[in-house]
């Protein structure tokens, strides 16, 4: 009788955002597709969401604990059983080194070959958004992969690790797009879980919202139903499938990018000359 195979260990990928409810508003299709496809994948917000409200009686700790029983909801509709909180208070992360460790802590814990976070480039957008996005950036690279960074955490057994590929949400210049028409009642039902923040009065409004987004899509030339983010590759990695369509998409965005630059250079020269 030959030997039973020991199963593969399953793909990591970790999330780290801002706020409760940022992942499902930006990714929370492309995490539940991830989650089907055999993934374990950890979120980790950095802070409670403790100041996102309009009621003035509900203050800060009640208001933190009430969004992360949210988010841990969400998370559960969308497949994910690991929420981590790092409490920071929101509107006040500060991209310094001691923050950058506790990134590069999780990271190192948590092992992901792929790590969705936001853009931190990409303009005018929530403070916490842009710190987040910039630090956890440089937590993946070259922080968490080097033995000489934080190497107190090294010290207690917490080895490096090396993240193959970061997808960064929000960004003004996409060029990945992952098809979540499959996921998108899963996705509706992780933000109404989200009640202290979603506005929608239920949830045939909010379907009718994000059909409404679709069809906008559509008419100016994208794909609806896709989520979409900057690819940033450090290595070799499988990322949530896409359709032809939208590989087609990201295809034709790269060469046009390709034909403006080349465009923008053919002018300085005729400029020069």
């Amino acid at each position: 009788m030959s030997a039973v195979e020991a199963p593969a260990e399953p793909r990591r990928a970790l999330v780290v955002m801002a706020h409760p409810d940022d992942i499902e508003f930006t990714c929370g299709g492309t995490v539940a597709q991830l989650s089907d496809d055999g993934w374990h994948v950890t979120f980790c917000l950095v802070t409670s969401g403790d100041k996102g409200t309009k009621d003035p009686m509900l203050g800060p700790a009640d208001l933190g604990a009430l969004r992360e029983a949210e988010q841990e909801a969400a998370a559960a509709e969308l497949g994910i059983k690991r929420c981590i909180f790092l409490r920071v208070p929101d509107g006040h992360v500060e991209d310094g080194s001691e923050f950058r460790g506790q990134l590069v802590r999780v990271l190192r814990e948590v092992r992901p070959e792929l790590m969705i976070t936001w853009d931190g480039y990409r303009g005018f957008n929530h403070r916490d958004h842009r710190t987040v996005g910039i630090a956890a950036l440089d937590a993946v690279f070259p922080l968490s992969r080097n033995a000489n960074s934080y190497a107190e955490q090294v010290a207690t057994g917490v080895e490096p690790v090396r993240v193959n590929t970061v997808l960064l949400a929000g960004s003004n210049e996409p060029n990945y797009f992952v098809d979540v028409s499959d996921q998108l009642d899963r996705r509706i039902d992780a933000l109404l879980r989200h009640a202290s923040q979603v506005q929608a009065a239920n949830r045939d409004e909010m379907v009718k919202r994000m059909r409404q987004r679709a069809e906008q899509a559509a008419r100016a030339g994208r794909t609806p139903w896709a989520e979409s983010f900057r690819r940033l590759t450090f290595g070799g990695a499988s990322t949530p499938r896409r359709s032809d369509a939208l590989k087609a998409e990201a295809q034709r965005q790269t060469e046009a990018a390709e034909a403006r630059q080349a465009e923008q250079v053919e002018r300085a020269e005729g400029s020069n000359g």
